[in-house]
């Protein structure tokens, strides 16, 4: 069995969706708990913004279960994809430059850093089973950078104090981070035209 084979089995497989989907929602409920006392001090209107990680995995969530009972949802499929690689990538430099900045590496970040590192895998890995939609990619586009404003504007980013002492650079690092892979939503259909996802 070739790695090509085992991809087509990992995202159209209704055993291998149930595993993955158990897996996500565990991790999904475990980071709107790690949120918690964030959210209790959030207002009201910022409370849907605060949690990005949690929200991101909840999106694939929703994107596995649809396509468990045989249905897609090309919205959700395209604020998956996005914030997945988004928030994925984001948790993991910010966890190295954590670090690097205390000089200590602790098992909370090395747990973080992977769980995070295997989000922004899943969307590489499930994109091929993605319907590319211009809708999809416009609401995903309005959901990161408003996201961003909320974060970096409204102060509504994750409780660290290494954001607060460098947060032009890490809303600079946030900004790029929408940009990406809004750009890899549209740009990686070349390989599915050219058959490389073929399956």
């Amino acid at each position: 069995m070739n790695i090509k084979t085992l991809w087509h089995l990992m995202i159209h497989h209704k055993g291998m969706l149930y595993f993955l989907l158990i897996c996500n929602l565990i991790g999904t409920i475990y980071g709107y708990l790690w949120y918690g006392s964030q959210l209790d001090a959030t207002d009201l209107q910022f409370k849907i913004f605060v949690p990005d990680s949690p929200t991101a995995s909840l999106f694939l969530c929703i994107a596995l279960l649809s396509y468990i009972i045989g249905k897609q949802i090309p919205i959700i499929e395209a604020l998956a994809f996005v914030t997945l690689i988004k928030y994925g990538v984001w948790a993991v430099i910010m966890n190295i430059l954590l670090f690097i900045e205390y000089d200590q590496i602790t098992i909370a970040g090395c747990m973080l850093i992977l769980s995070h590192g295997i989000m922004a895998i899943e969307a590489f890995v499930f994109y091929p089973r993605f319907k590319i939609s211009i809708v999809g990619f416009v609401i995903a586009m309005i959901w990161v950078f408003h996201n961003d404003v909320i974060d970096y504007i409204f102060m509504q980013y994750p409780y660290y104090d290494f954001i607060a002492s460098h947060l032009a650079g890490v809303a600079y690092l946030a900004f790029w981070l929408s940009v990406i892979p809004l750009i890899l939503y549209l740009s990686l259909t070349q390989f599915k035209k050219a058959k490389i996802f073929d399956h």
